[in-house]
């Protein structure tokens, strides 16, 4: 039976019997110690005296910050953090805020749940494309491929405005490609010309896949990143189909690819894509004489392409009213392989010059008017450009 202590302050210590007590500032033996969990020693952090009450528990400041992140659920990861941090200062220290720390864990579980549902589904993606787009209004950064637009100033010179239009009504240009450029680093006006000139003229016959039916007044122009845009972000040329003369304006879509053309158009401009690459792959000498290996090493490509020409052609079942014409179409092609690797073996540069002006002759455009034509495609060959003449430098336009 332990006897509490008498109310009031504590009664001075007495010494010994007999004897008084130490003189004041003098201490006969050691101070007292309090007790804490059953041992002597010094009272922890926090504790009174054997007569003073402990104070009440504070709340944990890091339960709090878990539930306020929790509820917001934008940064879920740091409230999960945080919730089972608290829990664990809790449990030590004996604070307040568990309920707060337990509901802040809860809640940041389910906004990771969710926020890795959402980067799933792509539903952010096209938040962030709307936002992005609603910005943009009608500025030239938010031009798509496909798109036909006019400019205030024309496509010469600086442009921040495009005001959308129906490719059916006149316009200043349709964009056919979209290039996007990597790295942070502004590439300077004179790089970033030179990657649009070679970017867009490589990409206009994916856009265009008939040549026939590109108008000899259209020229390419397109949209570089000024350093004021690329410094908000801008990365994208814009390629851009417009008339020569920057003044004047176009009508109608230009658009010749799977979007717009059937299964047949489709079919044979591949088959005559194959022959045009290699004939636009022909090397650089004037005359055969000047260098004859590569010139026989040309003429060899061009017959592989003219066998992969004729093999895509044959394989093709063609609608009733062009079989003719490509069958026709198909002999010629025939007889300019065989001339075409003549060529590729002559023994001289006479023999070459004799096989490769016949192969020229059997491919010549105008005998496949009759197939173009019989499957709705443009029937009027291009005119020949010199690849001197193409003014690339009027088709720059900085935004």
């Amino acid at each position: 039976m332990s006897i509490p202590p008498p109310y009031g302050p504590p009664q001075e210590p007495q010494g010994p019997q007999g004897q008084h007590p130490a003189p004041q500032g003098q201490v006969p033996y050691p101070p007292p110690r309090f007790t804490y969990g059953g041992r002597p020693g010094f009272a922890p952090y926090g504790l009174y005296g054997p007569y003073g009450p402990r104070p009440p528990a504070v709340v944990n400041g890091v339960a709090v910050a878990a539930l306020v992140f929790g509820v917001l659920c934008l940064v879920p990861a740091v409230g999960l953090v945080l919730g089972l941090v608290a829990l664990r200062q809790i449990k030590r220290r004996g604070e307040k805020g568990r309920g707060m720390a337990i509901a802040g864990t809860v809640l940041s579980s389910l906004g990771l749940a969710l926020w890795g549902a959402v980067l799933a589904s792509g539903v952010l993606t096209d938040v962030w494309e709307g936002i992005e787009d609603g910005a943009r209004g009608n500025s030239v950064l938010a031009l798509a491929k496909g798109e036909c637009f006019n400019s205030p100033g024309g496509l010469e010179g600086w442009t921040t405005d495009a005001d959308r239009v129906p490719c059916a009504r006149e316009h200043d240009g349709e964009v056919f490609a979209v290039v996007t450029l990597p790295g942070d680093r502004y590439p300077g006006d004179d790089s970033l010309t030179d990657t649009a000139d070679e970017r867009c003229y490589d990409l206009q016959d994916a856009y265009v896949m008939d040549g026939w039916a590109l108008p000899g007044h259209v020229d390419v122009y397109y949209l570089i990143p000024s350093g004021e845009s690329w410094r908000f972000g801008d990365r994208e040329i814009t390629c851009v189909f417009g008339d020569r003369d920057a003044r004047k304006t176009l009508t109608g879509s230009l658009r010749r690819d799977e979007t717009t053309l059937d299964a047949h158009q489709l079919a044979y401009l591949k088959a005559t894509g194959v022959l045009d690459a290699a004939l636009d792959d022909a090397p650089g000498a004037e005359y055969p004489d000047e260098d004859l290996t590569d010139d026989k090493e040309w003429a060899g490509r061009v017959e592989e392409a003219l066998a992969e020409q004729t093999g895509l052609l044959r394989a093709h079942e063609w609608p009733a009213g062009a079989e003719r014409s490509v069958a026709d179409l198909v002999a010629d092609l025939g007889k300019a392989r065989q001339e075409w690797g003549k060529a590729a073996d002559a023994a001289d540069a006479g023999a070459y010059h004799e096989h490769e002006e016949k192969g020229w002759e059997l491919i010549d455009p105008h005998r496949s008017v009759t197939a173009r034509e019989a499957l709705g495609l443009a029937t009027t060959p291009p005119e020949d450009e010199e690849e001197g003449e193409r003014d690339t430098g009027s088709g720059e336009l900085k935004v």
